[in-house]
């Protein structure tokens, strides 16, 4: 794959970036080194599919955005795509959880368009709140992303981690198990199922009775006083918080980034899950550590997707 190299910073590169989540697929054209935003569409994912339909709306959009973007004076160099997947070393999707897209050729398609970086959505915007964001002045954090799902990152030296095989971001759905020391029952708990806002949605009607449309309705309703509202809500942020301490005591990070639809929400739950996150970190020296809100806000998704493919272009020039 030919990638053009950045022009100077007087004649700054544009990337189309695609942030292809469960929910939503956000995209813009994205300016480097300023990370300036440009054209930017949301568009419904609509993930329950067939695979090549979602691709067909997610190349439909690419193509728009690239004409829209050589009228305005900025034609791109490429095309940054995160995707809310398992993504492994080559740019190859890994799991269909989400999108039917395991095993398809995702990035040979959007390279039809324009030379094309695949990359996880999680890694993606850690990236990007590495390069222009809240993690600028650490050297080493965890970004952690809460929305449709929950996710993490580690990112040393502006470089996220990926692990062998690109799977260095399960942070919520593997099982938590075990048998109840109370009744002996068997449990066996997945965060995402508890603490994600489609999660929020499901456990406030199974506990009211009425049916509100994400995380979000709920969160608002439980700074409104509702009582069933701010139950799910302080019990999820609570059980993240614990999961985000298990990080913080494994890893040692500098610092805490935290992203996404939900994770930017600042009320009960953000609360909750700091104080929680805080309560459960062992070592007394990290109990301290800063916890803060993406600074990229919610363009976090598309403009580190497009760093992606702005940064691997830096490697081969």
């Amino acid at each position: 794959m030919t990638m053009q190299s950045p022009c100077s910073d007087s004649h700054e590169t544009a990337v189309l970036g695609l942030d292809i989540g469960g929910t939503k697929t956000a995209a813009g054209i994205v300016l480097f080194r300023s990370g300036a935003v440009l054209n930017q569409r949301i568009i419904p994912t609509a993930p329950n599919r067939p695979g090549d339909q979602v691709l067909q709306d997610i190349c439909r959009l690419a193509t728009e955005l690239k004409e829209t973007a050589v009228v305005s004076g900025h034609p791109i160099a490429g095309i940054g795509a995160g995707v809310a997947e398992l993504i492994g070393p080559n740019g190859e999707v890994t799991s269909s959880q989400t999108i039917q897209w395991n095993g398809m050729p995702v990035r040979d398609a959007l390279s039809r368009i324009a030379p094309a970086v695949v990359e996880s959505d999680v890694r993606a915007a850690a990236l990007g709140e590495a390069l222009l964001g809240a993690g600028k002045e650490f050297r080493c954090f965890v970004y952690v992303t809460v929305g449709t799902g929950i996710s993490s990152c580690l990112v040393q030296d502006g470089q996220p981690h990926a692990g062998a095989h690109g799977n260095a971001l399960v942070l919520a759905t593997a099982p938590l198990s075990f048998n109840c020391p109370h009744c002996g029952e068997y449990c066996s708990t997945v965060l995402e199922e508890f603490a994600s806002g489609p999660a929020l949605s499901r456990r406030y009607f199974e506990n009211s009775g009425e049916t509100l449309l994400g995380g979000e309705e709920v969160t608002t309703r439980a700074e409104a006083g509702d009582k069933c509202a701010i139950e799910v809500v302080r019990s999820a942020g609570r059980a993240l918080g614990v999961s985000v301490a298990f990080l913080a005591n494994v890893l040692d990070p500098e610092a805490f980034v935290v992203g996404g639809g939900l994770g930017l929400d600042g009320r009960l739950y953000w609360r909750s899950m700091v104080e929680s996150t805080r309560n459960h970190i062992w070592a007394e020296a990290g109990k301290s550590v800063p916890i803060v809100p993406a600074k990229l806000g919610k363009e976090v998704g598309f403009v580190g997707a497009a760093a992606a493919f702005w940064k691997k272009s830096i490697i081969l020039k």
